[in-house]
C-alpha cells in the first residue's frame, strides 16, 4: 500500500545537507513498513538493524560512539556493505539502545554523507522521560500516522481514478456524483476500518468487517499490554483508566476531557503524567482550548481546558463498541457519537497535512470545532456528519474576528459560501485532504 510519506523520504534523501532522520509514531502505523520499502527501492543496499531484545547489537555501541567503527561492526552483524551513497541505515525500535540515539550527533558531525533513518513506536515517550542525551539539533524529525483517508482511496480498487477525480477539480467546484457517492461510501467504511495498516490490508481483501475488528482489537489489547512493559508501574492503572475513559469523554455532547469523569474525585494533579505519557506515544491527541483567538494561539490557549481524541479512528470505533452496521445503517441513535468519531477524523486529517489545530469557546458557550492559525490569518473549521451545515458558533466567529477564509466540511458537495464577509468553502468530508490546499 502506497504511503505518502514515501515523498518526504525521498526529499530527505535528495537534500545536499542532510542530518540523520528520526521517525515517531504510534506502534503499528507502519513505520518500519514504509521504511523497507524505501530503503528497498532507492539504494542499492540496505541495512536493518532492530534493537529491540538484541543485546548483542547494543553492545556494538557500549564501547565507544566512533561512527567509523559503529559501521565496520553494522556491516559484519548485518551482512549487508554499508557504503556512503549507495545503503541505507535503518535503526529500528531505536529507543532501546540509548547509546545508539546519541550516536546520531556523531553520524551527523563525522559521517553526514550516509543516510542514517532511525524509528521507534515509544521513542517519544523515551525523550520526554529524559532517559536518553537526545541529539538536539543533530537530527531531523518526522512523525507518521495511521493512513490518511486518501491513503485509504488509494488502496481501493478504484482509488487512483476516484482521486484523479478529485484532484483534477478545483476545491470549491462540486464533484461529479458518479465520483462523490463511490467516496463517501469509502469514507464510512473509513470510519469502520480506520487507517492501521494491517486493519486496512484486512479489509480490502477480505471485506469482512468481523475480521478487521478483530485486527483492531488485538491491536488495542498490544497497547494495553505495551503500559505495562513500558510506562512506569506507579502510572500504569491511571493509563488505563484514561485510556478507557476517552470514548465515554467524547460520547459526551460537552465533550472536553475532564479528569473527575476518569475516576471519581481524581484531579489533573493525580493523572497528568500518564495522560502525556498516551500523547508522547501518539496514542491520544490533545486538542487545546482559545478564548481569545489573538495571535499567535498557542499564547492564547487555555491550558485546563481540552479535549483528548484518538489516533485512529478505527480504533476508536472498536473501543467504544459499536458494530460497523450502526455506521453504515445511520440509526438516529448514533447522532451524538457520530458527532466526535466525525470530528476525531477531520483532527487526524489536519495532523496529517502538519497543521496544529486548536477549538475556540466563547464567554456564550458558543463552540467552533477547530481553528488553525495558518501565515498570520486564522482559518475557522466547522465539522457537520451529514449534509446540514447550519452552524451558529462559525458564524459568531466570523461576525467577531472577521477572518478572510473559512471551512465548512460536511457531507455535503462542494461550494462556497459568504459568511459575514468571510470567504467559506463547503468542502465534503471525503475532500478532508484538500484543506492545505485551500488554507495555503
Amino acid at each position: 500500500m502506497k504511503r505518502s510519506i514515501s515523498n518526504q523520504l525521498l526529499d530527505w534523501k535528495n537534500k545536499t545537507k542532510r542530518k540523520p532522520l528520526v521517525i515517531t509514531g504510534a506502534r503499528q502505523c507502519g513505520k518500519t513498513y514504509a521504511i523497507k520499502e524505501f530503503g528497498a527501492q532507492e539504494f542499492a543496499n540496505f541495512a536493518y538493524i532492530n534493537f529491540e531484545g538484541n543485546e548483542a547489537l547494543k553492545s556494538i555501541f557500549d564501547y565507544d560512539l566512533d561512527v567509523n567503527r559503529i559501521v565496520r561492526e553494522l556491516t559484519l552483524y548485518s551482512g549487508q556493505k554499508i557504503e556512503v551513497g549507495k545503503t541505507l541505515l535503518f535503526f529500528d525500535e531505536i529507543q532501546a539502545c540509548p547509546k545508539a540515539i546519541t550516536s546520531l550527533k556523531y553520524f551527523c558531525e563525522n559521517m553526514p554523507e550516509l543516510h542514517v533513518i532511525a524509528a521507534g513506536s515509544l521513542l517519544g515517550v523515551v525523550i520526554r522521560q529524559q532517559e536518553i542525551s537526545f541529539p538536539v539539533g543533530k537530527v531531523e524529525r518526522l512523525q507518521m500516522f495511521p493512513m490518511s483517508f486518501e491513503e485509504f482511496v488509494m488502496a481501493s480498487e478504484n482509488g487512483e481514478t476516484l482521486l484523479q477525480a478529485v484532484k483534477s477539480t478545483e476545491a470549491f467546484e462540486p464533484l461529479r456524483t458518479v465520483f462523490a457517492e463511490p467516496l463517501e461510501k469509502l469514507l464510512r467504511y473509513y470510519y469502520i476500518v480506520g487507517g492501521m495498516p494491517e486493519a486496512v490490508a484486512t479489509f480490502f481483501e477480505t471485506h469482512d468487517f468481523e475480521a478487521v475488528s478483530q485486527v483492531l482489537s488485538n491491536i488495542l489489547k498490544d497497547y494495553s499490554d505495551d503500559f505495562s512493559k513500558h510506562a512506569p508501574i506507579h502510572d500504569v492503572p491511571k493509563l488505563h483508566l484514561i485510556w478507557d475513559s476517552v470514548p465515554k469523554q467524547l460520547a459526551k455532547d460537552n465533550n472536553k476531557f475532564v479528569f473527575s469523569h476518569v475516576k471519581a474525585g481524581k484531579r489533573a494533579a493525580d493523572l497528568e503524567d500518564a495522560l502525556q505519557w498516551l500523547f508522547s506515544a501518539g496514542l491520544l491527541h490533545k486538542l487545546e482550548c482559545v478564548t481569545n483567538a489573538e495571535l499567535p494561539l498557542s499564547n492564547s490557549a487555555e491550558g485546563s481546558i481540552f479535549k483528548v481524541y484518538m489516533s485512529d479512528v478505527g480504533l476508536l470505533r472498536v473501543k467504544s463498541g459499536l458494530d460497523p452496521q450502526t455506521i453504515l445503517n445511520e440509526t438516529p441513535l448514533y447522532a451524538t457519537f457520530k458527532g466526535a468519531l466525525t470530528e476525531n477524523f477531520v483532527l487526524n486529517e489536519l495532523l496529517k497535512q502538519n497543521f496544529y489545530p486548536y477549538f475556540w469557546r466563547s464567554e456564550n458557550t458558543a463552540e467552533l470545532d477547530f481553528l488553525l492559525e495558518v501565515r498570520n490569518e486564522l482559518i475557522p473549521i466547522e465539522v457537520k456528519a451529514e449534509k446540514h451545515t447550519k452552524a451558529k458558533s462559525y458564524n459568531q466567529f466570523c461576525k467577531k474576528f472577521k477572518p478572510k477564509k473559512g471551512l465548512k466540511l460536511s457531507m455535503k458537495n462542494a461550494g462556497t459560501a459568504s459568511v459575514e464577509e468571510t470567504e467559506t468553502l463547503m468542502l465534503p468530508l471525503y475532500e478532508g485532504f484538500r484543506v492545505k490546499e485551500f488554507v495555503l
